[in-house]
């Protein structure tokens, strides 16, 4: 396998650049074209690597529509906060146009002096940042995107107190349901002695009529004797 997983004329080249002491501050984008491309690299093929060797292995060349689901499966097909995806057309631009090269250039570095920025800012809102980069759409545009959640601590607690939120609804539902049944059962007992109390009536009246034609002999004290027992029931079932 050759250095960096490049292929073998570009190997050439990084060992060039490691046995020149060559580090990242120190690579001219010109210098070090011209050595990839005296082994036989193409210009566009020697400046994506450049690239790479300037901004990390997060360079990609991907054309990408400007729509939010495009910029969506960007974030998801993504990792870290390295990455810079170019247009075909644009990088071809850049590769041979050193104004162009320049210019984008500049808002590569841009957005990766922008990142500490955003990470402060979302860490302030309980967010980490999972994936984040450029993009240089076809048109020339530029487009950052961030891909993040909640920090595991947050949404820890978020769930802790949507569970406890949960859980006294769940109470408060229970608590509501034993009071609705015991007033059922207390409505209940006083539906059923009402209904005694007017059929007892309704028995006495009828009997109070019925004794009213009768003439009684030798046992005077009978009314008296049903007027306590209906006192008595009336008690009783109060």
């Amino acid at each position: 396998m050759s250095i960096f997983g490049v292929n073998g004329a570009l190997a050439g080249a990084y060992q060039y650049a490691a046995s020149k002491d060559v580090n990242k501050a120190d690579i001219n984008g010109t210098n070090f074209i011209d050595q990839l491309q005296k082994t036989g690299t193409s210009k566009v093929d020697a400046y994506t690597e450049y690239l790479k060797q300037r901004y990390g292995a997060g360079v990609s060349v991907q054309n990408v529509g400007k729509d939010q689901s495009s910029i969506d499966r960007i974030g998801a097909g993504t990792a870290g906060t390295g990455n810079v995806v170019i247009a075909s057309n644009i990088l071809e631009q850049m590769a041979n146009d050193p104004e162009k090269a320049a210019y984008y250039e500049g808002k590569i570095q841009n957005y990766f002096n922008s990142v500490p920025r955003y990470q402060a800012e979302l860490s302030a809102m309980g967010h980490e940042i999972h994936s984040s980069g450029i993009v240089i759409h076809p048109d020339g545009t530029v487009t950052h995107y961030i891909s993040g959640d909640l920090k595991p601590e947050v949404r820890a607690k978020i769930e802790a107190k949507m569970k406890a939120e949960d859980e006294e609804k769940a109470k408060r539902k229970r608590q509501y349901q034993e009071r609705s049944q015991k007033a059922a059962e207390e409505r209940k007992q006083q539906m059923e002695l009402l209904y005694k109390k007017q059929s007892m009536a309704g028995f006495l009246a009828n009997h109070t009529t019925d004794m009213s034609k009768f003439t009684y002999i030798g046992t005077p004290e009978i009314p008296e004797i049903m007027g306590a027992a209906v006192a008595a029931y009336e008690r009783n079932i109060m």
